[in-house]
Formats: structure tokens, sequence, C-alpha cells
């Protein structure tokens, strides 16, 4: 099956509370997530949440790394969007359940642009 992208889904759970709240430390994970998968860095975006939480992501040419915390549950939903096959986003996702301190974590596979390869729809 050839898909023109993957995305990698990943549940984190009983992570490092204080992390989870830490947006420069976040962004700098995710930033350097994205350089150690060999994705090309093109700009990014985070969000301090009041209380507490932050929002980001790492805007890639090949896609995108997003994250989204909740620090009171110990929580992080993690989207690693990849297109090509230049980039290994299975380093990226290694490497933020290691920095977030994740004991407890998986990870779902879904293809994205799995296309009809004839012309004209396969009429």
């Amino acid at each position: 099956m050839n898909a023109l992208g993957k995305l990698l889904l990943l549940e984190l759970k009983d992570c490092n509370q204080e992390v989870l709240n830490d947006l420069g430390f976040l962004k700098s994970a995710l930033m350097l997530a994205a350089s150690e998968c060999g994705a090309t860095v093109l700009g990014e975006s985070f969000h301090q949440f009041n209380p507490q939480g932050v929002s980001g992501v790492v805007v890639i040419a090949e896609s995108h790394l997003f994250i989204h915390t909740w620090p009171e549950y110990g929580y992080a939903a993690v989207d690693i969007f990849t297109c090509g096959n230049s980039v290994q986003p299975e380093k990226a996702a290694e490497l933020l359940i290691e920095k977030l301190g994740a004991s407890n974590h998986s990870m779902i596979e879904v293809p994205r642009g799995i296309l009809d390869t004839q012309v004209g729809g396969g009429e």
C-alpha cells in the first residue's frame, strides 16, 4: 500500500508534569524532534494556557509535529505527520517519549493519502 504520508498518534501518559507545563522546554523538544528525524523546519507556534497546559506546532516542509498537554493529568497528545520517504517520524516519537518522561505510552500509525493510481478515478 502506497501512501503520500504517515501520521503517528501518540498517547503519552504518566509524563513529568513539570515539563508538560514548560513552554520553552516543549518548544525545544519538538524542534529537536523535528531536526533529529530529518525534517526541514519552516516555523513554529506555541501557546501557554492559564492556569496550565501548552499547545504547540512545529511546521516542517514534510508537514507538522503537534502537541497539547494536560499537566494536571500527566498527559500529552502528540501528532507527527510526515510526507515522503526522507523523514523518520518514529525517531521524533522516541525522542518525545523520552524527553517527556512518558512511562505509559502508545502509538498508532495512520497512512494518509492512499490514492487510486489510475488516471480518471479508475474508470
